[in-house]
């Protein structure tokens, strides 16, 4: 991400105006885990992912054709390499919540916050803050005592599958950074190249599985069709335009920490829309993930 300076008299008047549309993303992801635990079986996850990044991939590339164009060769494969890693994040992150709670899945995603700069930390050989690495192990343990519910068990196949896709969001952020090919493109086409790279696989997949996105979509009734529009729409195409805009208007570390109360809206969404109950253990838990890695953010970015 970039961002174009801005003056340091008009952010505190004018703060609130960038600040509500960027908190706004951070609602509609966390509400994200419920819409498609809502909409979403096993049978089909695949048909699902397909439909909602299909609707959106000729908008993207319809507003986005000329810096597509201005690709090099180079750029395209760097960016549909990482499409590839997107994808699998996808999967993990979609069968996961099919397995899990959406509060589970909102807060145990959050992890990525925790696990990048310490990936970060290995990579260039520095070692991180104590009260980093503070974070991190209170996260950690938040972690363990959600997955437990309201008493000791085994996590879940979908906690660890969030589990999973928190770590490959860590690959996939080391990646946009470490690859060459990619520097100084624009965020829009190397998104959409992207998007389109996860379609083409997730496309790909369902032709083997039990039911294919056209034959999902006619199945759909209204409630179906609102959560999908939900997530396409509002978490895909506003989430990213959003992001585009306000990373132009103020820093990116003031974006980052307001998106990092996605888990919050997840967790708010999943209690009082979805009727989830985290028990003793999980609520002591998803609090602990909530203080460690709002400290370990503010740790990583002081």
């Amino acid at each position: 991400m970039s961002s174009i300076a801005v003056p340091s008299a008009a952010l505190p008047r004018r703060a609130w105006l960038t600040d509500l549309p960027v908190l706004l993303v951070a609602v509609v992801w966390g509400a994200s885990y419920l819409a498609s635990k809502d909409i979403t079986t096993a049978r089909t996850v695949l048909a699902v992912l397909v439909l909602r990044f299909a609707l959106v991939l000729p908008v993207l590339a319809v507003v986005g054709h000329r810096s597509l164009r201005a690709l090099t060769a180079s750029q395209w494969r760097g960016a549909a390499l990482l499409g590839l890693i997107l994808a699998g994040i996808f999967l993990l992150e979609t069968y996961g919540v099919v397995h899990t709670s959406a509060t589970n899945a909102g807060l145990i995603i959050s992890l990525t916050m925790i696990f990048t700069p310490l990936a970060e930390a290995a990579v260039t050989r520095t070692r991180p803050s104590r009260a980093f690495l503070g974070a991190a192990a209170l996260s950690v343990l938040g972690v363990l005592l959600l997955t437990q519910g309201a008493g000791f068990s085994r996590p879940s196949l979908g906690d660890l599958l969030m589990l999973l896709a928190a770590l490959a969001r860590t690959v996939h952020v080391l990646a946009m950074s470490r690859t060459t090919s990619v520097q100084g493109a624009d965020a829009l086409p190397l998104t959409t190249v992207q998007l389109a790279t996860a379609v083409a696989v997730f496309a790909i997949l369902s032709t083997g599985a039990d039911t294919t996105p056209w034959a999902t979509a006619a199945d759909f009734g209204p409630r179906e069709w609102a959560g999908l529009l939900f997530l396409s729409v509002f978490c895909t195409l506003f989430a990213f335009f959003v992001q585009m805009w306000a990373v132009r208007r103020t820093s990116p570390s003031r974006v980052s920490l307001l998106l990092g109360t996605e888990p919050l809206w997840a967790a708010a969404a999943g209690i009082a829309l979805g009727g989830e109950r985290l028990g003793v253990f999980g609520l002591a838990g998803g609090v602990l993930v909530l203080v460690g890695t709002a400290w370990g953010r503010g740790a990583a970015l002081s």
